[in-house]
Formats: structure tokens, C-alpha cells, sequence
């Protein structure tokens, strides 16, 4: 599975292992266009053989999309466009800052914790995703 952190900037994106237990950072596009970048996402989808694509969606407290998540949504369906697999929004919340105290807890010097959190970010996403659909049983 290939999992997206959507910003206004940068693009994360983060792969699961083969078994879809474990995700890991992939790299950063640089945000163009939604089109480019939908086709960016389904062509990195394509060279990594995924099987599904999972865009992060900010949610608010009411579970309802904040602009973000509204952009989020509409890079889905541009997304769904340009490839034949599936497409899921995920609840993003909380995903930078989860991503800025993992690099914490494994002791990433100040400088180094400094840099962009987009690719990490994305990895969050994609192991909560792999989290709760392992917990309900299913494979993904």
C-alpha cells in the first residue's frame, strides 16, 4: 500500500512491506498541481506495486473534513482518475505531530529532527491504516 500526506507544499509518501504490516517513509514530491500530483501518486503507486492507495484526511473534532481534508478529498477522486486501484481517505489527525515525537523518542539530534516531517508523516497514516485493518482481521 502506498499511503499519502497531502500539504500545501509537499507531498510525503510512505509504503507498507510486503505483508502490510510495517510502513515506512518513501520520499516527498513537491506539490505542482492537484493533476500533477495525482498522476505523480498513482504513477509512485504503479512503480512500488501497491495494491491501494491511502490519502490522509484532516478531520475535525466532529469527524467532519476541515478545508484541508476537503482539498485531501478532491486529490482523491484525481487520484482514482489516473489509476485503476483503490483509493481510501484515512483520518490524518494528529499525524506531523506523531511523527515529530517518533523521531524524538528514537533520539534524531535537533538538527536532524528540524527537516520536513511529510514522508514520516505519511507513514503514520499508513501504519494506523494497517493498525486498525489488522485488528478487524482484514488484509489489505
Amino acid at each position: 500500500m502506498l499511503a499519502v500526506d497531502p500539504g500545501e507544499k509537499r507531498i510525503g509518501l510512505a509504503i507498507s512491506d510486503p505483508s502490510g504490516m510495517l510502513a515506512r517513509p518513501l520520499r516527498v514530491i513537491a506539490h505542482t498541481s492537484r493533476l500533477v500530483d495525482a498522476a505523480q501518486i498513482a504513477a509512485e503507486a504503479a512503480d512500488q506495486g501497491a495494491v491501494r492507495i491511502v490519502i490522509g484526511q484532516a478531520l475535525d473534532d466532529e469527524g467532519l473534513p476541515t478545508p484541508e481534508g476537503r482539498k485531501a478529498a478532491r486529490l482523491a477522486e484525481a487520484v482514482l482518475a489516473q489509476t485503476s486501484l483503490p483509493v481510501e481517505l484515512w483520518d490524518e489527525s494528529f499525524s506531523t505531530q506523531t511523527a515529530r515525537e517518533t523521531r524524538l523518542t528514537m533520539g534524531v539530534s535537533r538538527k536532524k529532527r528540524a527537516g520536513h516531517l511529510d514522508e514520516v508523516a505519511a507513514a503514520v497514516i499508513l501504519q494506523s491504516y494497517l493498525d486498525a485493518h489488522a485488528a478487524q482481521g482484514e488484509s489489505g
